[in-house]
C-alpha cells in the first residue's frame, strides 16, 4: 500500500470538483482530485451552463476556449402552465442585460475535459484518473485524507489537510451520521431518452403534459434529449403497458413530434433517474468538507444542480484558498462555506418544492397547475404581461440567489 500527501484532496472530478482544483490549484495550493472513471465520457444529463457559470469561466479567462466547443444557445424555458396546458415562456433569458444572456447546451465531458486541461498548467495540481475513493482516514477525530483503489487493484492511502467531498448524491460523506441527512418527499421519478430534431420545430427548452406524465425537451442542435417525469415508483406498472404505449402518449403530449416515436427503439434507450431532494444538516466535520450534490441532491426542476454545485465551489476556494496555501485551514474555515452557501440552497430547494406541489404533483394526477384554471390563468397573465415580474424567474434561473467571485489569485 502506498502512501501520499496532498494539502487538499478532492473526491470527484464532477463540475464541483474541477472548478474548485482548478481554482485553488492558481492561487497556490497543492491539490489532487481523485476520480473513479478513466475519463469524463459518460451519459450526463446535466449539461446545461449557466449565465452564472459562462461569467465565472469568463472571470478565469476561459471564456474563448468555452466559447469553441460545440454548443446550443436557449434563450428562454417555457412550461405548460396556461389555462389551456399551452406554453408560457416563465424566463426569457435573452432579455437579460449583460454579456451572458443565455443557457450554453454543452456535453459536460466538453467542460470537464476544459478545465482539467487548463487546470494540469498548474504544477499543483494533480488529477488521478481511474481511483476511486473507499474510506476516510480518521486520526483523532479529525478526517486527514482517504484510502483509495486503483482500477488495477491497487490501493493506497492520501494524506490531506482538507478532504473536500465533491462525489455527488452517492457521497462516502453521505454515510457519515454525524453529518446528518434530511429528506424531502419528491413526487416523481424521471426517464430520459432522446428523439431526433428537425430544423423546423421549435427551439429553447420546453415543456408538455400527457396521460400522468409531464415531459421537458432540451434542444441539443441535432436532437431532443426528453424527460418524462413520472409519479414517483411508477417505473416498473409503466413499463409493463409497453413502450408503444408509451410514445404514442408522449407524442400525443408533444404533436410536432409525431412520427419520431420509432427513433426509442427499446426500454434500454430509456434510463430512469430515481429523483431526490437532499441535504446535509452539516456539510463539515473536522478536515473534510461536502460541496455540491454530496451536499445537496437537488431536483432536476430548473436544471440549476450543477451551476449551484459550481457556486458552491467558487464560494469554497474564495473561503479555503488563503488557510489552505498558509497552513492554518481549520473547522471555522468549512464552517464558513456553509453558512455562506446554505441560505442559497434551502430557498432553491424550497422553491423546487414549491413547483412541486403546485405543478408538477398536479399535473401528474391529471389536475391542474396551482389548484384550479382560473388561478393558473391568473399566474400566466402576470409572468406574461409584467416585464418585471418576468425577469425574476429568469434572472433567478440564469444565476441562482447568490452569485460567487472567484479568489483574486484565480483570476485571469
Amino acid at each position: 500500500m502506498t502512501e501520499e500527501r496532498t494539502t487538499c484532496c478532492v473526491v470527484g472530478g464532477g463540475p464541483a470538483g474541477m472548478v474548485l482544483a482548478l481554482l485553488l490549484a492558481r492561487s497556490g495550493v497543492e491539490v489532487t482530485v481523485l476520480e473513479k472513471h478513466g475519463d469524463f465520457l459518460r451519459d450526463f444529463r446535466g449539461d446545461t451552463v449557466h449565465p452564472s457559470t459562462l461569467s465565472l469561466l469568463d472571470d478565469i479567462g476561459l471564456a474563448e476556449r468555452f466559447a469553441r466547443l460545440p454548443q446550443r444557445r436557449v434563450t428562454s424555458v417555457q412550461l405548460p402552465i396556461g389555462p389551456d396546458r399551452s406554453l408560457v415562456t416563465i424566463g426569457d433569458i435573452g432579455a437579460l442585460p449583460g454579456k451572458y444572456n443565455y443557457i450554453a447546451m454543452v456535453p459536460q465531458w466538453d467542460l470537464l475535459d476544459l478545465l482539467a486541461d487548463e487546470a494540469a498548467r498548474e504544477p499543483s495540481f494533480r488529477l488521478r484518473m481511474n481511483t476511486e475513493a473507499t474510506s476516510f482516514l480518521v486520526e483523532r477525530g479529525r478526517v486527514t485524507g482517504v484510502r483509495y483503489r486503483t482500477a488495477d487493484g491497487g490501493t493506497g492511502e492520501l494524506r490531506a489537510s482538507l478532504t473536500v467531498a465533491c462525489d455527488g448524491r452517492g457521497s462516502l460523506a453521505r454515510a457519515l451520521p454525524e453529518l446528518g441527512l434530511e429528506d424531502f418527499a419528491c413526487p416523481m421519478d424521471a426517464w430520459w431518452f432522446r428523439l431526433p430534431r428537425h430544423e423546423e420545430d421549435p427551439s429553447g427548452l420546453l415543456g408538455g403534459v400527457g396521460d400522468r406524465f409531464f415531459t421537458a425537451l432540451i434542444d441539443r442542435g441535432d436532437y431532443w434529449q426528453c424527460a418524462a417525469l413520472i409519479p414517483k415508483g411508477t417505473d416498473a406498472e409503466r413499463r409493463a403497458e409497453g413502450l408503444e404505449t408509451f410514445m404514442t402518449r408522449f407524442t400525443g403530449a408533444v404533436p410536432w413530434l409525431t412520427g419520431r416515436a420509432h427513433a426509442v427503439r427499446s426500454w434500454d434507450e430509456v434510463k430512469l433517474l430515481d429523483v431526490r431532494l437532499e441535504r446535509l444538516r452539516r456539510w463539515h466535520r473536522p478536515g473534510l468538507l461536502c460541496i455540491g450534490d454530496a451536499a445537496h441532491a437537488m431536483s432536476p426542476v430548473f436544471g440549476i444542480g450543477i451551476n449551484l454545485a459550481v457556486q458552491d465551489a467558487v464560494a469554497a476556494a474564495r473561503c479555503l484558498a488563503g488557510p489552505l496555501r498558509e497552513g492554518t485551514v481549520g473547522l471555522h474555515d468549512v464552517r464558513r462555506v456553509q453558512r455562506r452557501r446554505l441560505p442559497t440552497t434551502v430557498a432553491t430547494q424550497g422553491l423546487q418544492r414549491l413547483a412541486h406541489a403546485q405543478v408538477i404533483e398536479p399535473l401528474l394526477a391529471g389536475d391542474p397547475p396551482f389548484g384550479d384554471p382560473a388561478r393558473a390563468k391568473r399566474l400566466t397573465e402576470l409572468v406574461t404581461k409584467s416585464r418585471r415580474v418576468n425577469r425574476l424567474p429568469a434572472y433567478f434561473l440564469a444565476y441562482g440567489a447568490l452569485r460567487e467571485r472567484p479568489p483574486k489569485e484565480a483570476l485571469r
